[in-house]
């Protein structure tokens, strides 16, 4: 008598973190493909010209033709209104770090530039101290610019966009409200710090080959610091009387453009005839200033990349992005672009603002965290319906549970439709005008 042949089991679905290996293998080589394609351009220029277009239209064209079978569309429109809320939140703070960038290179005049000396740098000296035991291989190595900002920046998208991928969970707008709200608030935070306290520049000659300001002071400056800037019985007068007693120098009256409803930021911004007739274009050629501001800015949006790249993605790449963050921190104290203590700051501020804000965006399963809160709410009502034996209430409680973890609201075919070309098209422009302005770092 044969035996009967034994039911072939069928194996149970792959998880997602495994349906996604192969695509976050393609997420890691595709960022190291952008960054290495960079780098030649300090060793084949030419062929880095040739490279560098066909690499972008290739991943533009990945990002076309994904989109329209991305299945997470939804969570993208509810995110919509939120990433809107961020990216004007980082506008704004970016335009008064910039008011204050030009405040600060501009309120103690020329002379200030000229005559005061750097601040002393433990982690300065330890790099030239490093430069003379080092093998030049290894210094011509952390000299080496290996990545700026925008590359940070562009790390960043292209990590949200992976989302269409299934690299990282979505939704993609997601993670990019949160990078740019996280972004704003430590703008905001470094704004307040730099403006509170001004610090000498690193690069003595900096204010002099950049901007045209006025040799003296400005009548604030002239009132409550120049008089009490070097002499000691004046600094201890002005601490015991707890008042200002130096009277204002009569200089030459100050360029005053009109400026209409922002005439405001004249005394602010201290323009002279040189500069053109718009505030905004004053700001823009500010740049970073002249000052030393803490903490680094530079250092600070770096780690921010880093951070959203080890949360939400991991892996080897990940750990590469710390070591080129390290990279970039020596290199700019090595540059004198910044003190050593404005690159620790950035470092430990962006890592614990990363981690606050993960209220906007997280790799937790949100999903599954609602059904476990949906079935502790019911948990009594199943026992009492299991001792019951009642199958139908079981059933329709256990229904409950499953729809408390899906989304609360679909939207039409056209809608989606039309909302993922309209931000597809958006966020490329975000990055060709990235690509442009922050070319120069």
């Amino acid at each position: 008598m044969s035996r009967p042949k034994a039911e072939r089991r069928t194996p149970p679905p792959r998880p997602a973190a495994s349906r996604r290996s192969l695509a976050v293998g393609g997420l890691g080589l595709a960022a190291a493909a952008y960054v290495g394609v960079d780098c030649l351009s300090h060793l084949y220029p030419s062929l880095r010209g040739r490279l560098q277009p066909a690499l972008w239209a290739t991943l533009a064209l990945a990002t076309a033709a994904r989109a329209p079978f991305y299945r997470r569309w939804d969570a993208e429109i509810r995110a919509a209104p939120q990433f809107l809320a961020a990216l004007i939140f980082m506008l704004a703070t970016l335009l008064c770090e910039a008011i204050a960038v030009r405040f600060v290179s501009t309120v103690l005049g020329l002379q200030w530039h000229r005559s005061t000396a750097p601040l002393p740098d433990t982690g300065q000296w330890l790099l030239l101290a490093l430069n003379e035991r080092l093998p030049q291989t290894v210094i011509g190595l952390l000299r080496v610019r290996i990545i700026t900002l925008h590359h940070y920046l562009m790390l960043f998208i292209m990590l949200g966009f992976s989302a269409l991928f299934d690299c990282i969970k979505g939704p993609g707008l997601g993670i990019a409200a949160r990078y740019m709200f996280t972004m704003a608030v430590g703008r905001f935070l470094r704004t307040i710090t730099f403006v509170a306290t001004i610090l000498p520049s690193a690069r003595p000659w900096c204010a002099e080959a950049r901007f045209r300001i006025p040799d003296h002071p400005h009548a604030w400056a002239q009132k409550y610091y120049a008089p009490y800037a070097s002499d000691p019985r004046a600094i201890r007068r002005v601490i015991m009387s707890d008042m200002p007693y130096a009277a204002v120098k009569d200089y030459t009256v100050e360029y005053r453009p009109e400026w209409g409803l922002m005439s405001f930021l004249i005394d602010i911004l201290r323009p002279t005839a040189g500069d053109g007739s718009s505030w905004y274009h004053l700001l823009k050629k500010a740049s970073g200033g002249c000052n030393d501001l803490m903490y680094s800015g530079h250092m600070f949006v770096a780690v921010l990349t880093a951070m959203a790249w080890t949360e939400a993605y991991g892996g080897w790449i990940s750990v590469v992005i710390w070591f080129l963050v390290l990279h970039s921190a020596q290199r700019e104290i090595r540059e004198r672009h910044h003190y050593s203590v404005d690159c620790i700051v950035a470092i430990y501020v962006g890592i614990l603002l990363w981690r606050m804000t993960r209220f906007i965006w997280s790799t937790r399963d949100s999903d599954r965290d609602r059904r476990l809160a949906k079935l502790d709410e019911l948990q009594n009502k199943l026992f009492r319906a299991a001792k019951d034996s009642d199958m139908d209430e079981i059933k329709g409680l256990l229904k409950e549970v499953e729809l408390a973890g899906q989304a609360k609201k679909a939207f039409s075919q056209r809608v989606i439709l039309s909302f993922a070309a309209s931000m597809v098209i958006f966020i490329l422009l975000v990055v060709l005008l990235i690509f442009t302005l922050t070319r120069d770092g």
